[in-house]
């Protein structure tokens, strides 16, 4: 299978002695970033790719990284396909995820590849999680120590971001993306604040977010202004009496108009006026009507190039 071009433009780059992250640019709608921590001639992956291309692509990367030896463990940072799908062609790997990352893999299967049908998925298998956890995990790379932690309901309710404390290195998967709208419809905007407070307590001098370039600490408390808008525009709609779809043809975006994948707005508004009217963090939306509204917000199908 020949990856497409852009596909070819994703590359490793060293953020800190023995930790890459692999960063798929531009970002966008499943266009996902991976980790491998490397030590000893070991190895570990975090999160894999949407397609089998791409998928492929790193894997071939990852080996070269390490001297041609596969990853011995796959962390998964929660359940959505772009991060999860590639699972299967890491064979030698232990998949570790949040327990919920299991059930919501097993629940959803392959819906992603019919919101975009002209992606070209390839031949996908589900592999779901073998080792799951509820709170935290101490995974150990060679001597390089690893600490995987679910702090809470945000992205999505599984999940889990991976610490390396000796390398002042964290990879936050979905909680955090750099240049892209946040995405929090299945999670939930307070409690993906509080997550935020959890992670800038831990002190990172480095931040691999799931989409987006590598960054500095200042990228959460760029996410944290945007969530709090939301939060702001959700209480004046809710008081006003105004559906979130109205309330997102009527804002101005302000600071966050570059962002990629903006139309992300009206499902996130969507969830923020739940839990403005009271609903608990990653009470169950219907996804399906509020990706439609989005569709509609945009003008058509958001572009997908994974």
């Amino acid at each position: 299978m020949t990856a497409e071009p852009q596909a070819r433009q994703a590359r490793l780059e060293e953020v800190a002695d023995g930790v890459l992250a692999y960063i798929q640019p531009d970002g966008g709608w499943c266009l996902n970033n991976a980790g491998l921590v490397l030590d000893s001639g070991e190895a570990a992956l975090i999160d894999t790719a949407a397609t089998e291309s791409r998928t492929r692509l790193l894997r071939a990367a990852a080996l070269g990284a390490n001297g041609g030896r596969a990853p011995r463990t796959l962390v998964n940072t929660h359940f959505h396909g772009d991060h999860t799908f590639g699972n299967y062609l890491f064979p030698e790997a232990v998949v570790v995820g949040h327990e919920r990352t299991r059930a919501e893999m097993h629940e959803t299967g392959l819906h992603l590849t019919g919101l975009w049908p002209d992606v070209c998925w390839g031949d996908l298998e589900l592999a779901l999680p073998q080792l799951t956890f509820h709170r935290s995990l101490t995974l150990h790379v060679g001597g390089l120590r690893a600490e995987l932690l679910h702090l809470g309901t945000a992205h999505t309710s599984n999940d889990v971001v991976v610490w390396l404390p000796e390398r002042e290195v964290l990879f936050t998967g979905d909680v955090v993306m750099a240049g892209v709208t946040p995405f929090c419809p299945m999670g939930s905007v307070a409690g993906s604040l509080d997550v935020l407070d959890r992670l800038r307590a831990l002190g990172a001098r480095t931040v691999v977010p799931g989409h987006g370039p590598v960054c500095g600490p200042e990228v959460l408390d760029f996410t944290e202004g945007y969530l709090r808008w939301l939060q702001r525009l959700a209480k004046e709609g809710v008081a006003a009496g105004v559906a979130p779809l109205e309330a997102a043809r009527s804002t101005d975006l302000g600071p966050y108009a570059e962002l990629l994948d903006s139309e992300r707005l009206v499902p996130n508004l969507h969830r923020a006026y739940a839990e403005e009217r009271g609903a608990e963090p990653g009470a169950p939306m219907d996804i399906g009507p509020l990706f439609a509204e989005m569709i509609e917000f945009h003008g058509g199908l958001p572009a997908c190039h994974a």
